[in-house]
This record gives structure tokens, sequence and C-alpha cells, in this order.
């Protein structure tokens, strides 16, 4: 018996909506689009128009597959007995390729690759003679170093043109990138300014402010930006450690120098850069660098400034912190307490004193600091490191600037 075909006169409406929607292929620009790049939307007919339309898409969505495949891979201990033996097989060829190098035998023993593939953290107690004599090899070659990535200074960044503080001081806007940033973002972020308005100058002191306040910057602002750079930017990690290397750098914040140039304003931190000390972190050639930070955060005016300075103040009171939780006798803590209250003291004098100063001062000390840097570059080049400067009687004093220890 025939089977009956039911036609219906009315068209469908499942047809009619499909004949309204239907989409020319974006890739071949020939057939009716079937599908959606979930991507990009793009509209495809086929795989192989969908292969071409975007390699961005089509790479990203392969590479993003075979990473979740292999989070879902759990090694089972047969997994990490092969990965060992292979590990194994790559340093014994290595040897065998270096032994014309003998102070290149750089192999791990099999407890300490077996730590690394569970996922637990290697101390110096875990390595043996021989691997302690590689790592002390290479931390002394500067080897390692490569491996750590640069931290990008916060006054470096785009963000912080954008600061922006009230008449009485504090914040007005955030910049965006710190708004968004997640909490393990912190070093990465603009530091904030104050929490509460700034005192005017007049309130703080009955007497005139110093008219050289402006070389107390450059030495504040050097200490600041040496130790956020000796730390690679994870000064939180060691609150007391970095207190006491911004003191060490700054005359100003210990003793209240009255630094009359910007020349011997940069005697003191420069010298110290280039001490055994510090010598590690570049010497001269890293605290020429700190010159361009001085710089650029000069140019940034007033309200960076402000909150470089209230940053400073942040990580001097943490060390503070610590200095109570140390384990110290009450004579050695009284005075580090006491250096501590002093350089907060000073830095929020300077705080307000710098609100109150107009831009075109910053702007005018950045252009001293770049000439100073010249004058320092061209001592340096020349083999003279020993500038002429002007004492209190006019009459011309040669003075040692820098002595870097070889």
């Amino acid at each position: 018996m025939a089977e009956e075909v039911i036609v219906s006169e009315k068209p469908s409406t499942s047809f009619q909506a499909l004949a309204t929607t239907k989409t020319i292929c974006r890739v071949c620009q020939k057939q009716f689009s079937q599908y959606t790049c979930p991507r990009c939307n793009s509209r495809y007919c086929s795989l192989q128009c969908y292969k071409t339309h975007s390699l961005r898409c089509t790479e990203s969505f392969m590479r993003e597959n075979v990473e979740e495949e292999l989070r879902q891979i759990q090694p089972d201990d047969k997994m990490k007995q092969k990965m060992v033996e292979i590990l194994k097989r790559f340093h014994s060829e290595e040897e065998e390729t270096d032994l014309m190098d003998e102070d290149d035998d750089s192999s791990l023993s099999v407890e300490t690759i077996q730590k690394i593939l569970s996922g637990n953290q290697i101390c110096l107690d875990d390595l043996n003679a021989e691997e302690m004599k590689t790592f002390r090899r290479a931390v002394a070659s500067g080897e390692l170093s490569k491996l750590i990535e640069p931290w990008e200074p916060w006054w470096l960044k785009s963000s912080a043109t954008k600061i922006s503080l009230s008449h009485e001081g504090t914040q007005l806007i955030k910049p965006l990138c710190q708004q968004s940033s997640p909490v393990g973002n912190h070093l990465n972020e603009i530091p904030p300014g104050p929490e509460n308005p700034l005192l005017p100058i007049s309130k703080l002191s009955s007497t005139q402010p110093s008219p050289f306040l402006a070389f107390h910057m450059v030495d504040i602002i050097y200490s600041y930006c040496f130790t956020l750079r000796l730390y690679n930017g994870d000064h939180q990690s060691d609150p007391l450690g970095v207190a006491m290397v911004m003191l060490s750098i700054s005359l100003v914040l210990v003793k209240g120098e009255h630094l009359e140039t910007v020349s011997k304003a940069l005697a003191h931190p420069l010298e110290q850069t280039c001490s055994p000390a510090y010598n590690h972190a570049g010497g001269l050639k890293f605290g020429m660098g700190l010159l361009d930070d001085i710089i650029s955060l000069l140019k940034l005016g007033g309200p960076a400034l402000v909150c470089s300075l209230c940053d400073l103040r942040r990580l001097i009171e943490a060390g503070e912190r610590e200095v109570m939780s140390e384990k110290l006798s009450k004579l050695k803590r009284a005075a580090m307490k006491g250096k501590f209250k002093f350089a907060e003291r000073k830095l929020y004098y300077m705080m307000c004193w710098v609100h109150e100063q107009p831009n075109e001062a910053w702007s005018s000390l950045s252009a001293i600091v770049e000439v100073e840097k010249k004058s320092l570059a061209a001592m340096t080049h020349g083999g003279n490191k020993k500038p002429v400067n002007m004492d209190a009687e006019g009459q011309t004093r040669s003075k040692v600037l820098i002595e870097e220890v070889q």
C-alpha cells in the first residue's frame, strides 16, 4: 500500500523563520551560513570555512582544549617514575655533551627531581654538595637573575599621569588598573594617596619652611626608588628589611641633614649604592638608572610625589610594627622605634609641603637632576670622580662624590 504524504497548503512557521534568518557565509560568500563562531560570532557554512576564517580563533580554541586535557590528567606513580627516568636521561646526555666544560655539571639528584615533580618547594637544605656548588656558581655569575621577571615601577605606568588629589590632599581619582586589579596583583598598583586631609604647613610649624626642601625630596625619592628596585617590587615581603634599607640610603630621614644642592643630595645615596652592602645591585650603573626614576617621578608632579611619600611612610610604619614583634632588647627596640618615628614625622611634613607647591617647581627640579646626571655621566666616562663644588665662602674645593667599590 502506498504511503500517503500530507502536504499542507500553508507554509510552516519554522520554514518562514528559517527563510528570514538565512545569512550568507562570511568566509566563502557562496553558501548559506549554518554555524556561528563562539569566539568572534562570525557566521560560516562548513568546517573548511571555520578553519580559514580566523587563525586566532582556531589556535586559541585548540590551545585551550589541550590545556584543559592536561589539567585533567592526574599523574600516578608510574607516570612520575617515567618522568624521573626521562629527566635523568636528559641530564646524563647533557653531561656527555658538556664533558669539555668541567665547571658546568648541573645534574640534579633523583630526590631533588622527585620533590620538584611532586610540587614541593626546594630549599638550600635539600641540595647536596654538588648541587649547592652549582647553585652558588649560578648566583655569583648572575645566571639566576635572568630568570626573574623585571618589575615595572608604578611611576612608569600611563595610569600614574592620571593621579589627582583634592584641595585637602586626599586622592580624588583611583586609577582604573587599581580598581580592577586582583588582590594578588597589589605589586603593580598605583600607591593610594593620603586617607585624611593634609594639614597646612603653617599649622605644623611656626617657622618658614627651609628653601632647600626641594633638594631633600631628591634624597628621599632616591631612597624610595632604590628600595623598590632592590626588592624588584616585592617590598611588602620584608617590612623591617625595607624600612632599614630606606633609612640607610637617606640622610634626610635619619639625621635631618640640610642638603643645599642636588649634588649634595645625591652624594650619600650614590655612595651607599656603590658600597659593598649594595654593590651587588649594579653599583654606579644602578644608581644612574635611579636618577631616571627620580626624573620620571618629578615630571609626574605633586600628586604623584605625595603618593610616593605616602607609600614610603606606610612602609616605614610597617617596619616599625615588625620591630615591636621582634625579640630585641628594650634599648635597641627603643632606638629603632625612635628612628622610625622621626622618619614618619619628616615624611608627613614633606607630604604637606609638597602638596602646597606648584607643579612648575617639580619640572624645574627634574631639569636640575637631568643636568646633574649628565655631569656625573661625563665624569664617569672621563675617569674623573672628583667633581668641583663651591663651598660656603665661594671658593672651589674638591670633594669625592662617588668611590665605586671594584
